[in-house]
């Protein structure tokens, strides 16, 4: 029931209400066995749910955490947070100054970006059925996970810090090796990936909407290594956060188009490093702990979603990634099937199995990532020579 309580409340429609401010939500989800247990309602009990529910337009991901440690800050010491304090910065004030940002030079250099693409143009994935129109979206999600071993995990850690990129950029390089694989050969990809966008040290303690999601167009060489791929994308990457603080809404504007229509929208990547800090948190000695709930809780706001995901808290299995499709789109074998060839692809990079093949990255081009799983390829070779009971002579 409690479950069930929970998934209504994410996906009510008018939880929150832009008009008129209503960005945030909170209740308390009490556990009750019978009717006379309980009835204090001054008292909350180890069972009890705290469900907290914010707006997108209002917090990001870094405010959700900002938001806690005051929750507690304010709760433990009695503070009493004044909103007149001249020096205290706050959102509007950001608001206020991107309003008044020079954007000359990153309007052009936004209008070069995507100069040429055909915006409408989807890429090529092995979906399993179409979608009739945009206004009939439902929020199902078809929803795989993938833990990768320590030893590939350290692998990638390894091969960021010798070649001086980010776990985001050497990530995003190896999307685009796959996603050039999965299309058969689609060497001119955009999709979208979110930007934290707190460029400023003034910027880090505030709660807000600072996150961006802006379009990451790939150009592509088949005859590319790894590492000369991973070297490009990381340079897109560096020119792209020189520009983030550009409004996506201004980047579509400028080219005229309808955002209904526009494919990089509906193909999003992030990279998620999991605080050292605790999540537990304390209200006067009395613990807060955030709770876990299945996946079956994940709505499907784009078709493809993935998102990696690195916890150093964790013994074993400290990275993996979520690639979460619409249902819309994908059946959940379809997801399933395309999260075990991403993870060959990872293995082929990272893997230390002599059963794999290792990629080459200095050398061997992209285009020869394997998609085919061993288990296929041992079935192939079965089906090719296996023994015709009905030939003589072979």
């Amino acid at each position: 029931e409690l479950r069930d309580i929970i998934y209504q409340t994410t996906t009510n429609p008018n939880l929150f209400d832009l008009s008129t401010g209503r960005v945030f939500h909170a209740e308390i989800l009490r556990y009750q066995t019978s009717s006379n247990e309980n009835n204090n309602n001054e008292c909350i009990t180890n069972s009890d749910v705290l469900l907290i529910a914010t707006h997108h337009a209002a917090f990001d991901r870094a405010s959700h955490s900002i938001f806690f440690n005051d929750l507690c800050l304010a709760y433990n010491t009695n503070a009493i947070l004044t909103e007149d304090d001249d020096e205290s910065l706050q959102y509007i004030d950001y608001s206020i100054h991107e309003h008044l940002m020079d954007m000359i030079t990153s309007r052009d250099f936004w209008y070069l970006q995507l100069e040429g693409y055909n915006l409408e143009s989807r890429l090529l994935l092995p979906v399993d059925r179409h979608r009739v129109s945009n206004d009939h979206r439902s929020s199902s999600a078809s929803i795989t996970e993938i833990c990768l071993n320590n030893k590939i995990s350290q692998s990638f850690l390894d091969y960021a810090s010798i070649h001086h990129v980010t776990p985001f950029q050497l990530g995003l390089s190896i999307l685009y090796a796959f996603l050039f694989k999965l299309t058969h050969g689609e060497n001119d990809l955009c999709i979208s990936c979110l930007n934290a966008n707190r460029h400023k040290t003034e910027l880090q303690n505030i709660i807000g909407m600072f996150i961006s999601t802006l379009p990451y167009r790939m150009q592509l060489d088949s005859h590319w290594s790894f590492d000369e791929l991973v070297k490009y994308v990381q340079e897109k990457c560096l020119s792209i956060l020189e520009h983030s603080h550009y409004p996506l809404q201004h980047i579509l504007a400028n080219l005229h188009v309808n955002k209904s229509n526009i494919s990089f929208l509906e193909t999003v990547y992030d990279f998620i490093t999991i605080s050292s800090q605790s999540d537990e948190l304390s209200l006067d000695g009395a613990s807060l702990k955030q709770v876990s709930f299945e996946q079956s809780f994940e709505v499907a706001k784009f078709d493809f979603s993935l998102i990696f995901i690195y916890n150093p808290l964790l013994e074993h299995n400290r990275l993996s990634f979520h690639l979460t499709c619409s249902r819309d789109l994908f059946d959940e074998s379809t997801v399933i099937n395309i999260g075990r060839r991403l993870e060959y692809c990872i293995q082929q990079l990272f893997s230390s199995n002599e059963n794999i093949n290792r990629i080459d990255t200095c050398f061997t081009s992209i285009s020869k990532f394997n998609l085919i799983l061993p288990e296929e390829t041992e079935e192939l070779e079965d089906v090719i020579f296996c023994r015709q009971s009905h030939i003589i002579n072979e």
